[in-house]
């Protein structure tokens, strides 16, 4: 029997998140009922929207690959115990560097266009994280507030570029020139957005696995998120890795804007981020910062945004119902101590009162 319980704590944290997930649809199924929305028919619509086709199917996937990005580079900050609310911002300069250097006239040799616009994209959300890092490092000011305004001024600062600055295309409504076609990814299903950009995302979650679990910064992170003072008792410089997280997030953020102009939308326009960077935050803490759990998650996330215009337009369901069905997944995700007591419980580790204090392991 003590064995079994031993077994089942190690698998619980696995199992976790997908119990938060199914019960989150049933409470959304509740909440359907009593609004006068059949469950059934609201999950059949958003599965029907989501993946219910090819076509529908590829513009989930194309949701899905900036959420991974940008939720693999939070994922990754949170390990090293920095909360990084800047993705969005970091997502707007990468793809604002990406439509500027796609943009650039000339013959370029292949591939060569494409390269140099990623970059500029992922060295410029790399920079931009690195203000905050640097802020966090040597004046101890808190990543919190200092990503989440620098976010907000990237996002002007990219309004104010199309709206009445240099990027904005003469005689048209606010937008950037579309970039040349040899800045452009190809573009994977007939018809429809998704770019190969989908494999520079899967293979950005390998690479981050590899980083996180493999070698010695990822190690020294997880630690500084651990036991910062053990950290620098151990003769690791503190600074150095709050810097890099940062930094490294900053960059996967920027990549997602890159490949989203180089392979969706082509050109930088008023409504390009669509809030990726909140949605991400949400998929890396369902998925407890586990790299290869944000696949799941970031798919989960993006089904429920891509299903919700077709539940609105096809089965005359709000679209809200899916922002419904996110709410609860995330007050389940806040909801995740209760689990974690829930997990010692099974194993006879606590007591049957609710312990006071909030850990702050896997997440906020």
């Amino acid at each position: 029997m003590k064995e079994a319980a031993t077994r089942w704590g190690r698998l619980w944290p696995w199992f976790k998140p997908v119990v938060t997930v199914a019960l989150a649809l049933i409470l959304s199924g509740l909440v359907g009922q009593l609004t006068g929305y059949p469950a059934v028919a609201v999950m059949s619509a958003l599965w029907a929207g989501s993946v219910g086709n090819v076509s529908n199917f590829a513009s989930t996937l194309v949701i899905f690959v900036p959420l991974v990005l940008m939720a693999l580079g939070i994922a990754l900050a949170f390990r090293g115990g920095l909360f990084n609310i800047g993705a969005q911002g970091q997502y707007w300069l990468g793809a604002i560097a990406a439509a500027w250097v796609g943009a650039w006239g000339g013959v370029w040799p292949p591939g060569l266009h494409l390269v140099a616009v990623l970059l500029a994209a992922v060295a410029a959300g790399g920079l931009y994280a690195l203000v905050p890092g640097l802020l966090k490092a040597y004046r101890g000011a808190h990543e919190v507030i200092t990503t989440m305004m620098l976010s907000y001024a990237a996002v002007e600062f990219g309004h104010y570029l199309i709206e009445k600055g240099p990027m904005m295309l003469p005689g048209s409504i606010p937008e950037s020139p579309p970039i040349a076609a040899s800045a452009t990814l190809p573009i994977l299903v007939p018809t429809t957005e998704l770019s190969a950009g989908l494999f520079v995302a899967l293979a950005g979650v390998g690479l981050v696995a590899w980083l996180i679990f493999r070698t010695r910064l990822g190690f020294e992170i997880a630690m500084l998120g651990k036991n910062p003072e053990a950290t620098r008792l151990a003769g690791v410089s503190v600074r150095y890795l709050t810097v890099a997280s940062l930094v490294i997030a900053g960059m996967l953020a920027g990549l997602a804007g890159g490949l989203q102009i180089s392979g969706v939308s082509h050109q930088l326009f008023d409504s390009f981020a669509n809030q990726y960077g909140y949605t991400a935050i949400v998929v890396a803490l369902l998925a407890r910062n586990n790299p290869w759990g944000i696949v799941p998650s970031a798919f989960l996330f993006a089904a429920l945004q891509s299903g919700s215009g077709y539940m609105q337009m096809n089965a005359n369901i709000p679209a809200q119902m899916a922002y419904v069905i996110q709410g609860i997944i995330v007050f389940m995700v806040a909801a995740d101590r209760l689990f974690e007591w829930l997990g010692k419980r099974a194993q006879g580790r606590v007591p049957r009162r609710m312990p006071p204090a909030i850990s702050r392991e896997g997440g906020v």
